[in-house]
């Protein structure tokens, strides 16, 4: 039996010209949950992370506490579906909404009816199949929990997070976009994985969050 430790990476740079970094606060977030998880017990026997530089530099933030002595694998498989791409697909020879990558309630309305029509087949041309990205996100797990490591820890995105929980639970695909929304930086959501398949042990755990920090460390981009 293995337990797989699936982390949202921490704050990244909304509306900034690169996204893909994480922002100052997501540096302190990586931090500080390193520091949660070590009081927790982790002691992982692998450690995975997606291709993308916000996957790393959370790991690294996270690892200035718990010490784990080798690089970590990567694996593309937990990379984030490409929604600016999917955004391209969708308003092929229109034009797209104004301040999408500024104003937050915007961008998240937009990504949810986005990623249905996707579900539904209903972008053309998209730069990824859903179906596709269902089957490297479950593979990408496989891969994560072979051998017999009985603890192992993965640094993703939230829609990464979204699609297995959804598959776990045996949820309609509509259900993976409603858990990615609700998914908070640097939350851990842990699925027990056995010969007789993957469980839901927990969702959305925010072990470096309290009362006195919550209002500056609670954020979901």
């Amino acid at each position: 039996m293995a337990e797989l430790w699936l982390i949202r990476h921490a704050q990244a740079s909304f509306g900034a010209a690169d996204y893909d970094k994480l922002s100052d606060l997501g540096h302190e977030q990586s931090r500080e949950l390193g520091q949660a998880l070590m009081q927790l017990g982790a002691r992982p026997d692998a450690v995975f992370i997606g291709a993308q530089r916000r996957h790393r530099e959370t790991w690294e933030g996270i690892n200035t506490a718990l010490g784990f002595p080798t690089d970590p694998g990567v694996l593309p498989g937990f990379n984030e579906f490409d929604f600016g791409g999917l955004l391209n697909a969708r308003y092929r020879g229109r034009e797209r909404p104004a301040n999408l990558h500024t104003d937050r309630r915007l961008h998240f309305k937009m990504l949810r009816e986005t990623v249905l029509e996707w579900q539904k087949g209903a972008i053309i041309d998209p730069p990824e199949a859903y179906a596709a990205f269902a089957d490297r996100v479950r593979d990408a797990r496989a891969q994560a929990t072979a051998g017999t490591p009985e603890q192992v820890i993965v640094v993703t995105s939230g829609g990464a997070i979204g699609q297995t929980v959804a598959e776990v639970m045996g949820a309609p695909a509509d259900a993976m976009i409603r858990l990615q929304l609700q998914i908070k930086n640097c939350s851990v959501c842990r699925i027990v994985v056995t010969p007789g398949g993957e469980h839901l042990g927990s969702f959305n755990e925010t072990p470096h969050i309290t009362a006195a920090n919550a209002a500056r460390m609670l954020t979901y981009s």
